[in-house]
């Protein structure tokens, strides 16, 4: 039962992301879901992207985007009180997977990490070390992972701008960072950068190896690779941890 009333919660959380990742960026009010080609707004279930396909005024084709955004988001959410049966831990990792989830939204459509979205999600994550169980994160946890997460990725910001010119590491991936350290805490943030590293490389090697478009200086976000990897860890950090420990 607790499944279904997270993939509802999923669902309705796919919805209000695909209506901030089309107004953050334009710095544009919030409203209920509108056709982008004809302003048309959509009414009765017609905020769902997955119960339509088309704008009901003008025909225009309803956005993967928001279709996978919307499934994506329920699926993901009607495993977590699975995978994270501890109530506290399981009301604020929800909070922050669906933070994350915009980010890598946002990034991979714009190009952009939002001091709108990191700032918030940070003291948010600061407040939130008080509820989560101690093996989860604690406040001084949070206070060194957020500090280890900006120091280490601002090093590498500078880094990259030094040796490859600026574009090679966005000021955002560092403030994302210093979201993701006060999420995780110290004894998670590592293991998240790591694997982030892990997942951008692997990915950019590909696209090299594949995409005559990409070369060593084409930026690509690497925002999504910070979430995905935030994202994991916040489901399978502890027990990544205590195993790395033991």
């Amino acid at each position: 039962m607790l499944n279904l009333l997270f993939l509802f919660i999923g669902l309705i959380v796919g919805v209000f992301i695909n209506v901030l990742a089309d107004a953050l960026p334009e710095r544009a009010r919030l409203q209920r879901p509108f056709c982008l080609q004809c302003g048309h707004v959509h009414e009765g279930l017609g905020f769902l992207a997955l119960s339509r396909r088309k704008c009901a005024n003008c025909g225009a084709p309803t956005r993967k985007r928001e279709w996978l955004v919307e499934g994506g988001t329920a699926v993901l959410f009607a495993f977590l009180p699975t995978l994270i049966p501890e109530p506290r831990n399981l009301v604020m990792n929800s909070i922050y997977i669906a933070i994350l989830i915009l980010v890598i939204v946002i990034d991979l459509e714009n190009k952009l990490i939002l001091n709108v979205v990191t700032f918030p999600a940070t003291a948010l994550a600061l407040a939130g070390s008080f509820i989560v169980t101690p093996e989860q994160n604690n406040w001084k946890l949070a206070l060194v992972g957020a500090a280890v997460g900006f120091v280490f990725f601002y090093i590498a910001y500078w880094l990259g701008t030094r040796l490859f010119g600026p574009g090679a590491l966005g000021y955002g991936d560092v403030k994302l960072a210093l979201a993701m350290g006060a999420m995780l805490g110290f004894h998670r943030i590592f293991f998240a950068l790591t694997l982030a590293i892990f997942l951008g490389g692997v990915t950019s090697l590909i696209l090299l190896l594949v995409n005559r478009k990409v070369n060593t200086r084409t930026y690509l976000p690497y925002g999504q690779y910070l979430a995905v990897a935030a994202i994991i860890m916040l489901i399978w950090g502890v027990q990544i941890y205590q195993g790395y420990v033991n």
